[in-house]
């Protein structure tokens, strides 16, 4: 079992390391007390694999102190768990500056004493975690972007690559635009099947359908561009940090030509290696 736990200094980061860390399908767990966490172990052992990735995330605040989370370190590893310290750290003028934009008071900030007195003091009380700690972050110049491939870089299996999940999904303009869509494109311009009798009751995932879609030349050059388009974004929205796309293909009443039309990019994009799935949110109204 994978056993992260996630400390640092108060305002550098830890929440979202975690929040990151979820999306990666760790089970999280914020401020659990130190003297837990042993047991805590034992349940997850006990699951038959149900939580094999944990996250724990503990800081000054914690009772038990740090002595006491030393020692459950050592107790966990003779659990036969793979148990690591992820440390989360950054400047103190940044944490600072985070501090009186949130408003919020510093836990170990005395009556009248100044943030940046408490913060040295923090880092004086962590430096024996800090010493033991697999990983150290400082959080101090990342966007979350950065923030999620740092973490992804070490805690994810050796040869893991972080992939973008991509929706293409095909609506109808009379129904409104989806409101997830990051992308969105509009095929109105294309021949309408639904003013052909024959065409009409059936729908872009039908074969003659999409093959009058795509008898038209107009249809082929915007699939050029758009493929051309999504294959130079989904590498920077990777590299970025996004974690999902969506793609809206719209026409009038999202049952023809948005359907053939979002089939089609969905089939593209899997040839290529991305993971996609197509969605049809108005084929049936």
């Amino acid at each position: 079992m994978d056993f992260l736990i996630i400390t640092g200094l108060s305002g550098a980061g830890k929440s979202r390391a975690a929040d990151v860390l979820e999306d990666m399908d760790y089970y999280c767990v914020d401020n659990l007390p130190v003297a837990l966490m042993p047991k805590f172990a034992e349940l997850c052992v006990a699951s038959g694999g149900r939580y094999e990735k944990v996250a724990l995330v503990t800081d000054v605040r914690a009772e038990d102190g740090f002595d006491e989370l030393l020692k459950t370190l050592d107790q966990l590893k003779e659990m036969d768990c793979n148990c690591r310290i992820l440390y989360m750290d950054a400047d103190v003028p940044v944490i600072v500056r985070r501090y009186k934009e949130t408003r919020r008071p510093h836990p170990l900030a005395k009556r009248g004493g100044s943030i940046e007195e408490a913060v040295h003091r923090e880092m004086e009380l962590l430096a024996p975690v800090r010493e033991r700690a697999d990983f150290i972050v400082n959080s101090s110049t990342l966007t979350l972007g950065q923030l999620q491939s740092r973490l992804f870089e070490l805690v994810a299996p050796k040869g893991s690559k972080r992939q973008l999940e991509v929706t293409v999904e095909a609506f109808g303009f009379k129904h409104g635009i989806p409101l997830d869509a990051d992308l969105v494109f509009d095929v109105r311009f294309l021949p309408n099947p639904f003013y052909l009798e024959e065409l009409r009751p059936l729908s872009g995932l039908d074969r003659p359908v999409a093959q009058y879609v795509f008898n038209s030349l107009q249809a082929r050059r915007f699939m050029e561009k758009v493929e051309d388009l999504l294959d130079f974004l989904i590498p920077l929205y990777t590299e970025e940090g996004k974690l999902s796309l969506t793609v809206g293909v719209g026409c009038t009443g999202g049952r023809h030509r948005s359907v053939a039309i979002a089939a089609a990019l969905t089939e593209y994009l899997k040839a290529k290696g991305v993971s996609a799935v197509n969605a049809n949110r108005d084929i049936n109204k």
